[in-house]
Order: C-alpha cells, then sequence, then structure tokens
C-alpha cells in the first residue's frame, strides 16, 4: 500500500509518499480502507521528533481517518461492538498513528459511523478534535458541573484551530457561553459565526481584560489550554472562583510562574491529559458519549465539519507548511 513517512526528523520537506505493507489487524480491530486522513499538530510535532510514537503503534503519522471497513473481527456482542459495525460501513476512527495511509487497523471500539449527511473528507476532521475536546472540556474539566453550574462559561485559546472550531460548536450546540481567541480580525470574526459570544485578537487586545469585561467582573469557569508558557498566569486572572484550566498542548513553552496563594484562596484546578498513550478502554468510553451527545447535534446540522483544505495524499508536506503557517481556519484534510 502506500503510505506517507518522515523519512527523517525534520521540516515538512521529510514527509515522502512511500510503499509498505498491509497493517495486520490485532484483536478487537478492524482494517479500514481510508478515504480520507486528518492532519492535526501532533503530526508535525512528530514529524520534529518530538512526540514519541507510543510501544506498538505505527511509526506512520496520522491519527483520524475515515473510510470503509473491510476486514477484521466484528462480532455481534453489543460490549466489544457497541455501534453495530459491519464490512462495508462507512465509519471515522481514532488511531494511535498510522493514518497517512491507504489502509489502516483500528480498535473497533475506537470506530464511529460516520454521521448521517457527511463525506468522509468531514468524518475524517472529527475523532482527534472531538475525543480530545469531550474528553478535556466535559469529562477532566467538568464544564457545567462546577461552581458555576449549569451556566458556566468556557474560554477556548486558538479558537480557528481545528481543536478550536470543535470546542466552540460543541460547547455552544450545548448552550453553554464560549469566548475564544484567534490571532487575526479575520480569524476572530470566524469564531463568532461559529457561535462563540465574544472572540479577542490576542495581538492586539487583552483576553483577560476583555473576558472579565464581559462576564461583569466574574471571569470564566473553563479554559481550554494550548498555549500554556506565560498564558497561564493570566489565566489564573481569567478564571472565576473555583475555575479550572485544562491542558492540551504546550505551544507557548512547558514552563510557568504561577500564584499557588491565589490557586488555595479562590480554589482554582490546573489540570492536562494527552489522549494518544489513553489505554482503549478510556478511548471507548468518549467514543460512546461522543455518539449519544455530539453526533446527534452532527447530524442536525448545529455542529458542521469545517474544512479549509484538502490535499492529496503525496501532498502531505505542503498540509504540513499550511499548518504550520497557521493560516487556516479549521481543519487540513488529505484524501486518498
Amino acid at each position: 500500500m502506500k503510505a506517507i513517512e518522515i523519512t527523517e526528523f525534520g521540516g515538512p520537506e521529510v514527509l515522502k509518499l512511500g510503499e509498505r505493507s498491509m497493517p495486520e489487524p490485532r484483536d478487537g480491530e478492524v482494517l479500514i480502507k481510508v478515504s480520507a486522513s486528518g492532519v492535526n499538530r501532533p503530526d508535525v510535532l512528530q514529524r520534529k521528533g518530538h512526540y514519541p510514537v507510543p510501544s506498538g503503534a505505527s511509526d506512520i503519522p496520522g491519527l483520524e481517518i475515515a473510510g470503509e471497513i473491510i476486514g477484521g473481527e466484528l462480532p455481534d456482542s453489543t460490549s466489544l461492538n457497541p455501534f453495530g459495525l459491519k464490512r462495508g460501513d462507512r465509519i471515522c476512527a481514532l488511531v494511535q498513528g498510522g493514518g497517512y495511509a491507504e489502509y489502516a487497523s483500528a480498535p473497533l471500539l475506537q470506530c464511529l459511523p460516520v454521521p448521517a449527511g457527511l463525506s468522509d473528507i468531514e468524518a475524517a476532521s472529527l475523532p482527534e478534535t472531538c475525543f480530545t475536546v469531550w474528553s478535556n472540556v466535559f469529562d477532566r474539566a467538568r464544564l457545567g458541573a462546577g461552581e458555576g453550574g449549569p451556566d458556566e462559561t468556557l474560554l477556548v485559546h486558538g479558537g480557528s484551530s481545528g481543536i478550536g472550531v470543535t470546542a466552540i460548536q460543541i460547547a455552544t450546540a450545548l448552550g453553554f457561553t464560549v469566548y475564544t481567541t484567534a490571532g487575526t480580525d479575520e480569524k476572530c470574526r470566524a469564531c463568532e459565526k461559529l457561535g462563540a459570544a465574544l472572540a479577542i485578537n490576542y495581538n492586539t487586545g487583552d483576553f483577560v481584560e476583555a473576558v472579565k469585561a464581559a462576564t461583569n467582573g466574574r471571569g470564566v469557569d473553563v479554559i481550554l489550554e494550548m498555549v500554556a508558557g506565560d498564558y497561564i498566569r493570566r489565566d489564573l486572572t481569567a478564571l472565576a472562583d473555583g475555575g479550572r484550566i485544562v491542558l492540551i498542548a504546550l505551544l507557548g513553552g512547558a514552563k510557568a510562574e504561577l500564584n499557588l496563594a491565589d490557586v488555595l484562596r479562590r480554589r482554582l484546578t490546573v489540570t492536562g491529559s494527552t489522549l494518544r498513550p489513553r489505554p482503549i478502554e478510556f478511548k471507548a468510553k468518549i467514543a460512546a458519549q461522543l455518539r449519544e451527545r455530539v453526533w446527534p447535534l452532527i447530524e442536525a446540522d448545529k455542529i458542521k465539519p469545517v474544512i479549509y483544505r484538502t490535499f492529496p495524499a503525496q501532498e502531505a508536506a505542503a498540509a504540513h507548511a499550511m499548518m504550520e503557517s497557521s493560516e487556516h481556519v479549521g481543519k487540513l484534510v488529505l484524501t486518498w
């Protein structure tokens, strides 16, 4: 089969189209003929040598795919096959690696049916961002279940990213007020069209002042943080009492200076997680929640995949270059 390989660690040009053996599904896995592969920031980090491949995972990049099930185990048991998937079904899947290829294997428990009305390209943009947002915003940070009650608010940094557009839409569709930051006025307007109550251009404005003003001085209850670094200190100021920061990336650096007295006095939480190394059972629980809570919203057009651009798979280097330029709003997808 054809696959995109990282020939050495470095810039986008190290991504080359090569030949690999077909994957052999292990117990509990299915074989998928891939139609489209989502491009994500962790793929860029892996290409640079900054995101080690988990033990047993494919070294081919790519964490989300859409396509057709063509083989593997498809038991009747609802505990092993909760969505009743069968050969020939169109699915999207979260994978630990191997997504940039014509064929991929994935745990059946991490496969979801393509939402009604979506193309494979749109479906390929869902798994990594939806799993990440649900796991961190709703499971870990408990949006809506903290001291602020059901009227809690969310601040999303990097609102125009793939994670950002997903977080804005899911939280808004579930009835929460969302604020966000982005790097240009154009991106801010795009975020507001997706449902953000306010988008702040971080190059020209102060997000702490903006969210404090928008919340009558109270602050926000949850912050989805992918910048880290010096942002953490400012995030603490932007939080309401009892607020939570949940880290999913460290684009601004891994070190931060915190006022721990403020954390104690105001009952603040700083937490975070990475999804890739978590066990199948953990991801299966997220898949079940997505199928129950998010997929109906997608099928009702209350959440829409935001595809900025597609690339033929052999142009993966160009897709990575665009990802690093940050010019996009939403997702980049490779097609096979």
